[in-house]
């Protein structure tokens, strides 16, 4: 329960859109992925705003990979 509330407090951004993004993420895909995915959100929770706002936004593509993945997964869930 602390890594989650942790995750959380990661997840909060400043730009509303990364923190609902990022955040229903962590609510509803990441219980249920793998540890390897897992562990490629924590990473990915390293990068600056700016460069996943241009993923999420389809401005610029992500590397390959688990990082593409979850890219993936938030823009499903935002509906692009």
């Amino acid at each position: 329960m602390k890594e989650i509330s942790r995750l959380k407090w990661r997840c909060r951004r400043g730009m509303r859109e990364l923190d609902f993004l990022l955040g229903r993420y962590l609510e509803e895909d990441y219980p249920r992925v793998s540890a390897e995915e897992q562990e490629a959100f924590k990473a990915f929770l390293e990068l600056p705003d700016p460069t996943i706002f241009s993923w999420v936004t389809g401005r610029e593509q992500p590397p390959q990979g688990l990082v593409s993945e979850i890219v993936g997964k938030l823009l499903q869930q935002s509906g692009r």
